[in-house]
């Protein structure tokens, strides 16, 4: 009979969330921002759009005009918790909305478990994470889904 914490019964990290990759830079950082600020701007929505290195450092932020002015440190948080965790943020405001054990969530000091921050993977790694914050949490993600395919592109 195997232990449970045996190594049999542990699927490996690769199988459970991407690897981190080398970081992405300035110019990839602006494709993906430029892309989410056309967005933002064509909806007229007042953002702050945030893209990050793989070890969560700000590589680029762009304050649309009129952006309140707490969705500065939002955008980079939610963008920081998607390397971090390397998994959109969306996945935490899932798990609290489910309720019973999820809500330990809050008690986590790096998290920000609002919809809006992707992880941004090249080759199948981590190289960044772009942050959204300024409109509702959808609109949030959707601004951020539109940098992501700019850079698939």
């Amino acid at each position: 009979m195997m232990k449970p914490d045996s190594c049999a019964t542990k699927a490996p990290l690769t199988a459970l969330t991407p690897l981190y990759g080398t970081p992405i830079t300035l110019d990839e950082a602006t494709r993906v921002a430029d892309a989410a600020r056309a967005e933002a701007e064509r909806h007229g929505w007042p953002m702050v759009i945030a893209i990050t290195d793989s070890g969560g450092h700000l590589v680029l932020l762009y304050r649309l005009d009129q952006a309140q002015h707490g969705s500065v440190l939002v955008a980079q948080q939610k963008a920081k918790t998607a390397v971090d965790f390397r998994r959109p943020t969306g996945a935490f405001e899932s798990a609290l909305a489910e309720g019973g054990l999820h809500w330990r969530l809050l008690g986590m000091t790096n998290l920000t478990p609002l919809e809006g921050g992707v992880p941004i993977l090249r080759d199948g790694g981590v190289i960044g994470a772009i942050g959204v914050s300024g409109m509702q949490s959808t609109q949030d993600v959707q601004v951020a889904a539109s940098g992501l395919a700019a850079f698939r592109a």
